[in-house]
């Protein structure tokens, strides 16, 4: 399967999962890599190399042309956050006052400048946005959505969702699903 990265279009190529962008071809070695980084980033491209069957350099070649071409985007640690003592997670769907082209850009715009909202997606349907709020208890998402969240007249309407258990939590993505 050939998937274009960059306008998400699919098209079929054989037996073989691979995925495009614009600037190259990620064929299925590049796909055994990037899962194998995946699952643990924090391995030496050695042992990436060795997982997926090839030698160092090449490997290493191949990780660099996917960060280049924007592939991979960062190289992250996975923290635990009850360990570090973040411990409460709401959703929240947002709805603006007025949903307009400035209001999203400044809706946008103080959201990265809040380090409790780990996610933000802006989404259809009767609100604007949905965004994952994380912070030590409820007592302090009551101060973000007080101080921060409903400060100004931009939101007009906020609905929580507070997650009591977490069944399922990963960054990876789903490369190695079969096209429909």
């Amino acid at each position: 399967m050939l998937f274009s990265v960059l306008n998400g279009t699919q098209a079929q190529n054989g037996s073989d999962v691979t995925l495009t962008s614009e600037k190259f071809l990620l064929d299925p070695m590049d796909l055994k890599i990037l899962t194998a980084m995946q699952l643990d980033a924090g391995q030496s491209v050695g042992d990436i190399a060795s997982t997926v069957g090839l030698s160092q350099t090449p490997c290493w070649r191949r990780i660099k042309r996917m960060k280049d071409a924007g592939i991979i985007t960062a190289i992250i640690a996975t923290v635990d956050r009850e360990a570090v003592g973040l411990g409460f997670t709401s959703y929240a769907f947002v709805k603006l006052a007025m949903p307009s082209r400035e209001n999203m850009s400044t809706f946008d715009a103080l959201v990265m400048g809040w380090p409790e909202v780990v996610i933000c997606e802006r989404v259809t349907g009767a609100v604007d946005y949905l965004i994952k709020v994380v912070t030590t208890d409820i007592k302090a998402y009551d101060v973000f959505l007080r101080d921060k969240l409903l400060a100004g007249d931009l939101v007009s309407d906020v609905q929580s969702r507070i997650v009591v258990s977490t069944v399922k939590d990963t960054p990876a993505l789903p490369l190695s699903l079969p096209s429909r």
